[in-house]
């Protein structure tokens, strides 16, 4: 071999090894084959089981063999049976969303369950795929997000899809007065998709 041709292949091996290491971590870091792709999910807003009070369902009636004419209409939940909870979700806020680096349509919706728990609920929200992306709460308005999520955001995890209805648990404890909106938000790159506004809900 050559003395050129080896000198030649000393240049370009090394070459090829970093130019393969660079598309790798672009590959790695972008995904770009997540722009030709959608995720859907589809979540049934959970409800609680009704509880019974000092064991009204064990007692009384049942005891009787009286569950009967407007106990059974009670158990069909064609009116509410006395000592039972409220099973139904409760609304505290919502918004629609809007875009920012990606467009982002669908409402976001914060509720509360019958055993007080809370949950960020998204509904029919339509955004592209990314890497590492996730939702959070943030204090900011929706147009403020889209310089940052600003101090004390709160994680509620990765995005399950970017196509549907799904369902996101609000930490115990967590004052949902002091956030403003829902953010879906791309954490490797720090951009927000799009976010959504949370208004008190109408009672």
């Amino acid at each position: 071999m050559s003395r050129s041709a080896l000198l030649s292949r000393r240049t370009v091996v090394p070459a090829l090894l970093v130019l393969a290491l660079l598309v790798g971590t672009g590959l790695y870091l972008f995904q770009p084959w997540k722009a030709f792709t959608d995720t859907t999910v589809n979540e049934s807003l959970p409800t609680t089981a009704p509880t019974a009070r000092d064991g009204a369902m064990n007692g009384g009636a049942m005891k009787d063999g009286a569950m009967k004419g407007d106990a059974m209409k009670d158990a069909s939940g064609t009116k509410d049976m006395p000592g039972m909870k409220d099973s139904r979700p409760t609304d505290l806020a919502r918004g629609g969303f809007v875009s920012h680096e990606h467009g982002t349509s669908g409402t976001a919706r914060t509720v509360r369950l019958a055993d007080g728990s809370r949950l960020l609920r998204l509904e029919d929200l339509k955004t592209s795929e990314g890497p590492d992306v996730r939702v959070y709460l943030s204090t900011r308005d929706a147009d403020a997000v889209e310089s940052g999520l600003g101090d004390g955001a709160v994680a509620l995890g990765k995005l399950k899809g970017n196509l549907g209805n799904q369902n996101y648990a609000v930490p115990a404890g967590t004052d949902l007065s002091a956030f403003h909106s829902a953010v879906i938000w791309c954490k490797r790159f720090s951009v927000s998709f799009g976010a959504a506004d949370l208004l008190p809900a109408k009672a």
